[in-house]
């Protein structure tokens, strides 16, 4: 009994550590998963601050761009008011109160640079050019006179006779200045877009959505592949409603975001300690229970070497009481020396503990058959013993045949004990081409499948005496000594229980 207590001592112990494994693990994984969440909310605020800035500066560009467009529109009128009063001048008609006025509105063009040529395209006259140093220098005007036909068309001025003069002009000093800043504004925009504060991915797509005007943390690879790009841009549509902006004459173009990598990497950090958490507890136990293992192993063979050394003494005292005895003829003499002899059997593989064994290729019958005639004249006749060996089955395996034989005694002795001295013992032996079975059946209580791999188990007893030893020391003799297995082939309540032994050939 006091096996069976300790055996559930222990499983007491370890469910205990296992759920105090589990809460440490648990408070871990909801404390982490906190700083998770605030980390998250942190970075999704970013991000809309991202895209609000992004809106007010995309209209802040529209802004800008518009009043440029007007700033464009008005020089151009101004140009053509300049063209309508070159013309009047040249009239005949005009009078003298017109003239002060042309005169002045001429005179008052002192921003945009602009040349009068013939018909032929000979220069008439300059005004406002950026260099007027070099207003009467040939080549210089002709430069600036080549500059302005590439920027703007001529505005035609029709004066008397048919004649038809040409006045070329191009974007005052201001203007350009303020195409210039225009310029930056939009390239910081797009900088913006695609170096934004959260680093989150981003692509910038025309109004078709599909072409690709500026991207930033997303694999190259992935944005040359049109059918992964496709499903980027539908996976970002569906996490945030894309930015929409008017740049001015580029139209709508889209901004299409989602969370940043940082963020979903966040989003697994808990699982991922709770991993770590797990492998960690996993190899402390492990390694804890191999050094267990280790030491009790220790334990148990310079127990199991003491023993075998106190029984030396002893045994040799009853080998020479058993000559004693024989040489006077008393009939227990023989008896005797079976118990001796097994008594020197268990000495030596007590000894034998600890040390790699030497297998032989040997008989399991014969071990099988000197093991139940033991049995026989040594338990209840009210148990009945009854060997079979499949015909044309090869009995010989490398072996220990004293070690082999205590796993014998062991199934033998609990089969023994679960009949409660009373029942039928079966030894079956059958083969296969590579190993040998053998199949020990008694007619006992059985054994609930629950316990079918713990009664293996060192501690485990259901015994009222017991230090639950025995099969844990047969599944170490037959798997650890010599290559086999041993596990319990069948059990039915009150029907009893088989054991299998596999060894190989």
């Amino acid at each position: 009994m006091a096996g069976g207590i300790n055996y559930s001592q222990k499983n007491r112990w370890k469910l205990l550590l296992v759920l105090l494994a589990a809460f440490i693990a648990g408070v871990s994984l909801w404390y982490s998963n906190i700083l998770v969440r605030k980390m998250e909310n942190e970075e999704r605020i970013k991000i809309r601050l991202w895209a609000e800035t992004i809106q007010k500066k995309a209209r802040l560009v529209k802004y800008t761009n518009n009043l440029f467009n007007e700033i464009g529109t008005d020089e151009r009128k101004k140009v053509q008011l300049w063209a309508d009063a070159t013309k009047l001048l040249a009239s005949p008609n005009v009078s003298i109160t017109d003239l002060s006025f042309i005169f002045e509105l001429v005179r008052n063009n002192e921003n945009i640079p602009v040349i009068l040529t013939d018909n032929n395209g000979h220069v008439v006259s300059t005004r406002n050019l950026p260099d007027s140093a070099k207003q009467n220098d040939t080549n210089y005007v002709h430069t600036q006179l080549e500059q302005m036909r590439k920027q703007h068309e001529p505005i035609e001025i029709y004066i008397y006779k048919g004649q038809k003069n040409y006045l070329y002009y191009e974007d005052s000093r201001l203007f350009s200045e303020l195409k210039v800043v225009l310029n930056d504004l939009s390239q910081s925009f797009y900088s913006e877009v695609v170096k934004n504060l959260a680093s989150v991915p981003v692509i910038l797509t025309d109004s078709t959505r599909t072409n690709i005007i500026a991207y930033g943390n997303i694999d190259s690879l992935a944005i040359k592949n049109p059918t992964h790009l496709k499903n980027i841009i539908a996976g970002m549509e569906q996490s945030n409603a894309p930015i929409v902006i008017e740049l001015g004459e580029a139209g709508k173009q889209y901004i299409f975001y989602e969370e940043s990598s940082l963020s979903r990497e966040l989003r697994y950090f808990p699982f991922v300690v709770l991993g770590i958490m797990a492998l960690f507890i996993f190899f402390s136990y492990t390694l804890f229970s191999t050094e267990r293992r280790g030491e009790q192993n220790r334990v148990w063979i310079g127990l199991a070497k003491e023993t075998a050394h106190q029984l030396g003494t002893p045994l040799s005292s009853l080998m020479a009481w058993v000559e004693y005895l024989r040489a006077k003829n008393i009939d227990i003499a023989d008896e005797l020396e079976k118990d001796v002899k097994r008594l020197d059997t268990i000495t030596s593989r007590f000894s034998k503990i600890g040390s790699a064994p030497q297998l032989e290729m040997q008989d399991v019958s014969d071990v099988l058959k000197e093991t139940i005639d033991y049995f026989k004249v040594r338990t209840s006749q009210k148990v009945k013993f009854i060997y079979n060996t499949a015909p044309d089955v090869d009995t010989v395996v490398p072996m220990n045949a004293p070690l082999f034989s205590w796993v014998v005694e062991n199934l033998f002795r609990n089969a023994i004990d679960a009949m409660s001295g009373d029942g039928v013992l079966t030894v079956e032996v059958t083969g296969m081409p590579e190993v040998l079975n053998i199949d020990i059946t008694d007619t006992g209580k059985g054994i609930p499948k629950s316990n079918f791999k713990t009664v293996f188990e060192p501690g485990f007893t259901t015994k009222e005496r017991g230090w639950g030893l025995g099969l844990s020391l047969c599944k170490r003799i037959v798997e650890n000594y010599h290559g086999g297995k041993i596990f319990v082939k069948g059990s039915e309540p009150n029907k009893g229980t088989t054991f299998r032994i596999t060894l190989k050939k």
